[in-house]
């Protein structure tokens, strides 16, 4: 293999039909270089949207009230439902699969905020009334501090976590946040923790603007005696939507809720979509490798094609060097090193392209791409690549070697 005069041979005979070699390179160059790219883009997309994402329990579940929409033990379609404090409890006995529960609720609802001041600066941020347990549920990057504990929930602290948003409109960029005070609805709320959103987009930026306080100091001070919605996750080995189907039977008991009603209590279940787009990726990861794939083998078709032609004008170079005594074996293999030199030195230079397109690609996309990351290739992909480089290579080479191998001297003696 690593004789020097048998290479210096093969690369001669390629650089005597300089266009024809060239021609045959691009093919490979270019299916390599669509596959690297293509891979590249798909990595990015999912990076993006996993990233968007990312920041709360894959195995997580928002469930809240609505109306009721079928009549049930006397009572009229259209009525309200609320969850109460002794849910709580009632969820923690009758559902054993939970793990984490955190009864939630916010100032003004869902969708609107409230007026948050400090040293004269007034904001309109989320004030959301949380448990210890959503820190599990929708996990952040703290920067400073800590967010609600057991302690401030028994003792009733008026004490605040606020998100990276409502550092920066109310906060000088070099002000302490820790130990501060904010006012909300002429209550004050000692700041004890400054956190950062996992997540990008308009979630993202929800959570940023969001004040938490602790669920019991929010009932006390602000007279709300019942719960806006729940949040919270499976345990270990249980499906969330399990969980889910439990939770919901449990609390329609509770409330008087047909079992039939199917619009009185809401739900988001996170485990769902994760599974679809994790099966999404999946799909797209193969058809991705299939076209590139595809592409590729249009590229060793003509490789191969080229080797047919190179075999029937050295027939008689081949003839007599099987009369002179050359084996089956080294006339194979001389031709799979030609192939698979061909194929090797295009599709490296397009591994290469593909590559440097990507870095090139990557600084070029805004911030706020959204879905799209940048681009990138893993390192198990490039080594998948190189492989695929040198099978192809020797692929490409087997039916003109068949060929060369059914070649006999006499023959080929004879061939013009």
């Amino acid at each position: 293999m690593f004789q020097i005069d048998q290479w210096q041979e093969i690369f001669a005979t390629l650089r005597a039909n300089k266009v024809r070699t060239l021609m045959t390179g691009i093919g490979v160059f270019w299916g390599v270089l669509m596959l690297v790219v293509m891979l590249g883009v798909g990595r990015g997309l999912e990076q993006g949207v996993t990233s968007s994402m990312k920041g709360f329990a894959t195995n997580s579940v928002y469930l809240w009230a609505n109306r009721t929409s079928e009549p049930y033990m006397g009572m009229r379609p259209g009525r309200y439902l609320r969850f109460e404090r002794d849910d709580i409890e009632a969820l923690r006995v009758g559902v054993p699969e939970l793990e984490h529960l955190a009864p939630r609720n916010q100032l003004g609802g869902w969708r609107n905020g409230e007026n948050v001041v400090r040293d004269g600066k007034t904001g309109s941020f989320f004030v959301s009334a949380d448990y210890p347990a959503f820190r599990h549920i929708q996990p952040a990057i703290f920067e400073a501090g800590r967010f609600i504990n057991d302690l401030d929930m028994r003792d009733g602290r008026k004490v605040a976590v606020i998100g990276a948003g409502v550092r920066e409109q109310l906060y000088d960029p070099d002000e302490p946040v820790i130990g501060s005070y904010l006012k909300i609805q002429g209550v004050y709320f000692q700041v004890v923790g400054l956190f950062r959103s996992q997540q990008s987009g308009e979630e993202g930026d929800r959570q940023n603007n969001t004040v938490h306080v602790p669920f019991a100091t929010y009932q006390h001070a602000f007279n709300v005696p019942y719960v806006g919605w729940f949040a919270f996750t499976a345990a270990a080995e249980v499906r969330a939507s399990t969980v889910e189907e439990k939770v919901r039977t449990l609390l329609g008991k509770r409330h008087l809720v047909a079992p039939t009603d199917k619009q009185a209590i809401g739900s988001y279940n996170a485990e769902n979509d994760f599974r679809k787009v994790s099966n999404m990726f999946t799909g797209v990861s193969g058809l991705i490798w299939f076209v590139g794939v595809v592409t590729l083998l249009a590229g060793i078709i003509g490789v191969s094609n080229i080797m047919l032609i190179v075999v029937r004008e050295r027939t008689r170079e081949i003839g007599i060097r099987k009369a002179l005594g050359a084996t089956p074996f080294s006339i194979v293999y001389q031709l799979l090193q030609e192939s698979t030199a061909l194929t090797a030195v295009a599709g490296y230079l397009g591994l290469l392209a593909g590559i440097a397109l990507l870095e090139f690609a990557g600084p070029l996309l805004p911030d706020d791409s959204g879905m799209l990351a940048p681009p990138s290739i893993d390192l198990e992909i490039g080594i998948a690549a190189a492989g695929i480089l040198v099978l192809t290579g020797m692929i490409s080479g087997l039916i003109p070697a068949r060929a060369a191998v059914r070649i006999h001297p006499v023959d080929a003696f004879r061939a013009e």
